[in-house]
């Protein structure tokens, strides 16, 4: 517990950067004179805190500070972040018309075909997201005309297709890195991510888009501001 004190606060004061390589096993043993169990164990204590990542054969890392979106609002990510100050972009990974999932017919109202955007979001230019959208073929064609490298889909649905939007319906949980969401975000296999399946709807009410995010549980957080309101009398 002492060496991860004294760990915690050379990275809280600085002394180790994000995503700087810590000290090794070995490095810990000879700096504090303990066995490697104690070092491991140091180590472990601020992953367990999310301060750093181990990536397997390579070492431990300070961990970059997370970080998050408000979701008592309905609004883009890059929007979002960019009011925070961050530097954002999308790479748009594909688009293509295709046969719209079982799961996306149940919960949006779609024809024989929609529109899959699949995106690799990036925030101060690190893998930050992987967002896979599903859209109507006529809506779905008109966004595809965007600049979504830097446009955020609610704003083309708004500005260019003049479509009001209202509310979201959502479900997040945690999920393990499959070998996909490695390869596009740089984590390891097996690392947390963060999921949210989330079905946007126009002002009048309609299902209009379905989405499926998937955000790097290391270095993104949601957050979101719950009012207890007065019940009657009891």
């Amino acid at each position: 517990m002492q060496i991860a004190d004294i760990l915690r606060d050379r990275i809280l004061q600085g002394a180790y950067r994000p995503n700087q390589q810590m000290p090794s096993e070995s490095e810990l043993m000879r700096a504090f004179d303990v066995s490697r169990i104690t070092a491991r164990q140091a180590l472990g204590t601020l992953q367990n805190e999310g301060l750093v990542f181990r990536i397997h054969g390579k070492g431990t890392y300070v961990s970059r500070p997370r970080a998050f979106q408000d979701l008592g609002s309905l609004q883009g990510f890059g929007t979002s972040m960019r009011q925070m100050g961050y530097d954002t972009h999308s790479k748009v990974l594909s688009l293509r018309s295709v046969a719209p999932p079982k799961h996306v017919r149940e919960r949006m109202a779609c024809g024989e075909r929609v529109v899959e955007l699949r995106r690799l979001r990036f925030l101060n230019r690190a893998p930050i997201s992987l967002d896979v959208s599903y859209l109507p073929s006529e809506i779905g064609g008109r966004v595809a005309k965007a600049d979504l490298a830097n446009r955020d889909v609610f704003s083309v649905l708004e500005n260019d297709c003049q479509i009001m939007l209202g509310h979201a319906d959502l479900r997040m949980c945690s999920l393990l890195a499959t070998e996909e969401l490695c390869k596009v975000l740089g984590v390891e296999e097996g690392a947390p991510i963060l999921f949210i399946e989330r079905v946007i709807h126009t002002s009048a009410g309609e299902p209009l888009e379905y989405e499926e995010l998937y955000y790097r549980g290391d270095a993104f957080q949601f957050r979101v501001r719950v009012e207890r309101h007065a019940s009657g009398a009891r």
